[in-house]
């Protein structure tokens, strides 16, 4: 896998730039980033290997300033790339040279809480955590919990439908966003789904949900919101080798048991996560599972007791069950932390997202360490054991030639091998940049023709986020100009990639 290549600034956009900046100056009054130093931050979301600066930043903090700003860009041609919190991992908000930057991060209401109806309204800038902690003095939370959830917005959860620990019981951000309001590139505003549990008609909110930003700009999300539940209690499960812990895992699953989270760390994530956070975790064992049990407390102990049997059978050397909700918070805040305190062991890392079934586990932990090998890199393992999405932290050091592009490599091959066995090539961080070109390897060029059929759908001119998720991005705007004129053939005689 090679450095992403973006699409070839326009020089015509790029020669009236100071026309679009004073458009946009007028449109959103003390809105607009245009020098040098201001475009500095935003010339990287999380995935810092590749930067290119904006031409322009602009803030809008009004539904009316982003419907004006993307009807003039689609008056003119000009591309935008929506941008949130900026934690993207898989270059999704990288900027282009020839494309305004909108940032999202004027829109921070809770606009609405109903807990009869247990949902909130909010805004795409109110940040993941912030959403649980509007609604926990009624005992109320949100459910899925990206490790970057201090951080990360709503509204690039909606882009990416993140995950987090929680989620094998509680779903992804699909499982738990209602309704949405979305602009279109032509300024257009609708809204799909609301309070209610399901739409009568085709499912545009699911559709919306994970398009990465290239189908319309979020101004408003509605999010459903869960009771906390009675009893929760955590499992720390040593093991001295990685194939028993993803044994235990597909064991767990299979014998009926779906733990409120399920997670697994190999022996550096653990000495990383523990050197920086002092959670007790074990540093003589080769993989920990932590797994949460929660629901009524008759229930939960019995699932404990049923976990901690599976456990001892696969080869279990050591089980530490939470003795209070401080301990349980404890155990996680290891895990969670566990990106930052990776990086306190490698100059740079390049986290990687795919997922397998979980029966694959050993496999893939097994060919990981070849591959580790293979390479001459170092990996650290952290991910979400129960519903199989690997979250693979190469470690490399940029200021040594070559160990970029070896870090690259190694991760498009650990990618290839989860759609080798049966897995997809992303579970939370999405497609973006750093996946694109290797779409192939799992959609044909007939599944991603249709693909694209979509994105025209929403987008006409191919402005909204370009050069993000699909490879060939000159085919994409050939198609783009075939299905403008009127003359885009029926799907199964669109030109291959």
């Amino acid at each position: 896998m090679s450095h992403p290549v973006l699409p070839s600034p326009d020089p015509a956009t790029l020669a009236r730039r100071s026309s679009i900046v004073a458009a946009l100056k007028r449109l959103v009054p003390g809105g607009v980033i245009d020098t040098p130093t201001g475009l500095k931050p935003y010339e990287s979301d999380g995935l810092t290997a590749y930067r290119q600066p904006p031409m322009v930043v602009v803030l809008p903090s009004t539904v009316a300033e982003v419907q004006a700003v993307l009807a003039y860009c689609h008056a003119e041609k000009v591309k935008v790339v929506p941008r949130g919190a900026g934690t993207s991992l898989s270059g999704g908000a990288l900027p282009l040279e020839d494309a305004v930057l909108m940032s999202m991060m004027r829109f921070t209401r809770v606009k609405e809480i109903d807990f009869d109806n247990r949902v909130a309204v909010v805004e795409p800038a109110v940040t993941n955590l912030a959403i649980t902690r509007a609604v926990a003095h009624r005992g109320f939370y949100y459910a899925p919990d990206p490790s970057s959830q201090i951080a990360c917005s709503i509204g690039g959860n909606v882009a990416e439908n993140s995950g987090g620990v929680h989620s094998l019981k509680y779903g992804l951000t699909t499982n738990n966003v209602l309704g949405v309001e979305l602009v279109l590139m032509t300024g257009e505003i609708i809204r799909l789904g609301g309070k209610h549990l399901d739409a009568p008609a085709y499912d545009l909110l699911g559709l919306v949900i994970g398009s990465e930003g290239m189908l319309g700009v979020v101004t408003e999300v509605t999010v459903r919101i869960l009771q906390a539940p009675a009893t929760a209690r955590a499992l720390l499960i040593a093991f001295d080798n990685s194939e028993a812990s993803g044994d235990c895992v597909a064991r767990i699953i299979a014998a009926g048991i779906i733990p409120g989270g399920m997670e697994m760390m190999d022996k550096p994530a653990i000495h990383a996560a523990e050197d920086f956070v002092h959670a007790g975790y074990p540093r003589e064992a080769e993989a920990l599972l932590i797994v949460e049990l929660d629901g009524p407390g008759v229930e939960v102990d019995d699932l404990i007791a049923r976990v901690e049997a599976i456990a001892r059978a696969c080869g279990a050397f050591d089980i530490r069950l939470s003795t209070s909700d401080a301990e349980r918070l404890t155990f996680w805040a290891g895990r969670k932390a566990a990106f930052p305190a990776v990086g306190r062991i490698s100059p740079d890392y390049y986290c990687m997202d795919g997922t397998i079934p979980r029966k694959a586990l050993p496999t893939v932990l097994r060919r990981m360490r070849e591959l580790s090998q293979l390479h001459g890199l170092r990996v650290a393992n952290v991910f979400h054991a129960g519903d199989g999405n690997l979250h693979p932290l190469i470690l490399y050091d940029a200021n040594k030639p070559g160990e970029l592009e070896a870090a690259e490599n190694f991760g498009a091959d650990i990618l290839r091998l989860c759609v080798e066995v049966g897995g997809v090539l992303t579970g939370e961080h999405g497609v973006g940049i750093e996946k694109r070109d290797l779409m192939p390897t799992m959609f044909s060029d007939m599944d991603m023709a249709h693909q694209i059929g979509v994105k025209l759908a929403f987008d006409e001119h191919l402005l909204l986020n370009p050069g993000k998720v699909f490879p060939e991005l000159h085919r994409c705007a050939e198609l783009g100009r075939m299905h403008i004129s009127g003359g885009a053939l029926p799907f199964p005689e669109i030109p291959r990639f």
